[in-house]
């Protein structure tokens, strides 16, 4: 991944189309390389969460292409390249699992962000009838260490609907379910990168599944 992180930090210094067309078989190649990436981790991860399996890494993988039309940056590409995997793959409003490769910044994810009304209100009420199973998730000692705490996007106040001393007051609180962890450019350059991204992802399956369980319950 060493070409592709330094292929990201040129684009960045020269985030135009003309410069992005003269080294448009560098970026090419750099696709190249994080199509095979997902390739990979799909393999892996597929061991211990049938539901990527079938995934096609190709349309996993998302654009490098900004849309400039209502933002105020106007730089036309993005300085970053990843994927997303779930079963629906981007059409789907479920848990699923990130990489996010630049330079100084690459980090993986897993779970949800910012879901919509319907899907939030699902996981809301899971967690109101069965909260102890996503606290004994997110307290599980491997998990802990390996993820930390949830994304800390929270609101201030109780969501209606809801007792104010309910006992998983803090867990209703949230509004993204997503936990992360950041890896450095040494390590995303490692041969042991795809083992590390498969394995940590690994260990973030029960989440993903208690809210996808909880969306599909919510359309039953």
């Amino acid at each position: 991944m060493k070409s592709t992180l330094g292929f990201l930090k040129d684009l960045s210094a020269n985030n135009r189309r003309d410069w992005f067309q003269a080294n448009k078989k560098t970026y090419d190649q750099s696709r190249a390389e994080i199509i095979q990436l997902c390739t990979d981790v799909i393999l892996q991860l597929s061991s211990h969460d049938p539901d990527v399996a079938e995934i096609n890494p190709a349309k996993a993988i998302y654009r490098i292409y900004r849309d400039t039309r209502f933002s105020a940056n106007k730089t036309p590409y993005k300085n970053n390249l990843g994927f997303w995997l779930s079963p629906g793959n981007k059409k789907e409003a479920i848990a699923g699992y990130y990489v996010h490769i630049q330079p100084s910044e690459s980090f993986i994810a897993a779970g949800i962000y910012m879901p919509q009304s319907t899907e939030l209100n699902a996981i809301r009420q899971e967690i109101n009838f069965n909260f102890s199973e996503l606290r004994k998730i997110l307290e599980e000692k491997s998990f802990l260490t390996t993820w930390g705490d949830l994304m800390d996007d929270q609101l201030k106040s109780m969501p209606r609907g809801f007792e104010k001393e309910h006992p998983a007051a803090d867990l209703l609180k949230y509004k993204s379910f997503v936990v992360s962890k950041r890896f450095s450019d040494k390590e995303v350059s490692s041969p042991q990168f795809v083992n590390q991204i498969s394995e940590t992802l690994a260990i973030g399956i029960p989440l993903v599944r208690f809210i996808n369980e909880a969306i599909s319950l919510s359309k039953d």
